[in-house]
């Protein structure tokens, strides 16, 4: 007999997703289930095995729970160490901004990529020697801290500045370690690691968010010096501010605005704030939108190129330099 109270409970843990072992173990018949499951029925079989007791799309966060099921089928191990999400849908979990997706990656113990538990539809089963220990919980789903996440996304995305921008975002927000994000490279596959590799690189130089690092690759292609990135700047003991590029030869820095930075007017009057204070410290200020770095990259150029001759013919600023 169908004990649905306790059905009831399952489905209200778990977002109204239920495998099929779990319906059964509630008595539920595998007649029953094809019934509830059949053309304009009530349920609806989201992956393998796996169904979602309501009508209607399901919500990425429904898709998620059924990742789990699916990938964690009816294994003995204990919870977290069977069936973790990782990947793009882990980061979402622990705030950050990704890139839309509609792959959910899950791991499970390669000893156990045997027992059928394969890719399908939106989930990509990724079968690893390296299981993540601890582990973060919400509900029924276990997921990858943050820097274990990152790790696993660089091989998820498609372009060298998406994982650019995930990885100087992370860190710039303090969701990720850069020393964790190295074990992390260092410990994990080399194989599909080389936009981690070059994006903890810049990282470690001071770039700290994606439109900096196509601000670098701008100077590289035109030639231009390197600058330091994020330096703090002082007037002997007095902070000035932190300047997104900087060239102290010539006592020139570059912001690189985000119209997101500035949506919000205590945002802005900081930025002049910033701005008046390198200004009255003799630095020249240039600020450069992303927008403009991608669409007009030799405007970029000619701008920095007359910034910094006209820095460099003057004395040198009594400005402190200390790296990001």
């Amino acid at each position: 007999m169908l004990d649905q109270d306790r059905l009831e409970r399952i489905l209200t843990k778990q977002e109204s997703v239920v495998s099929q072992s779990q319906a059964v173990a509630c008595g539920m018949t595998r007649k029953a289930l094809r019934h509830r499951i059949r053309p304009g029925g009530p349920w609806q079989e989201l992956l393998p095995l796996t169904y979602l007791a309501v009508t209607g799309s399901p919500t990425p966060l429904q898709k998620e729970v059924a990742a789990v099921l699916y990938a964690r089928r009816d294994t003995v191990l204990p919870a977290g160490r069977d069936a973790v999400l990782t990947g793009l849908a882990a980061l979402r979990r622990h705030g950050l901004k990704v890139p839309a997706t509609a792959e959910i990656s899950v791991l499970i113990p390669a000893s156990q990529a045997s027992q059928g538990r394969r890719s399908h539809a939106f989930v990509t089963v990724r079968p690893t020697m390296r299981m993540p220990a601890p582990v973060c919980y919400q509900g029924v789903v276990q997921y990858a801290l943050p820097e274990r996440a990152l790790a696993d996304a660089a091989r998820e995305l498609h372009s060298f500045r998406q994982v650019r921008a995930l990885v100087a975002d992370a860190v710039q927000q303090r969701r990720c370690r850069l020393d964790l994000l190295q074990a992390e490279l260092e410990h994990g596959p080399r194989r599909g690691s080389m936009w981690l590799r070059q994006s903890l690189a810049e990282v470690a130089g001071g770039i700290r968010s994606g439109a900096e690092g196509d601000f670098g690759d701008l100077l590289r292609r035109c030639g231009l010096p390197a600058p330091m990135f994020n330096a703090r700047l002082y007037a002997g003991k007095t902070f000035i501010a932190v300047a997104d590029a900087w060239w102290p030869d010539a006592g020139v820095a570059a912001e690189v605005d985000s119209r997101a930075w500035h949506l919000l007017p205590e945002h802005w009057e900081r930025d002049l704030q910033r701005h008046a204070r390198m200004s009255a410290h003799g630095i020249i200020v240039l600020h450069f939108p992303p927008s403009r770095i991608r669409a007009d990259p030799a405007g970029v150029a000619a701008d920095l190129k007359a910034a910094l001759a006209a820095g460099q013919g003057r004395p040198r600023l009594a400005v402190r330099t200390l790296p990001a």
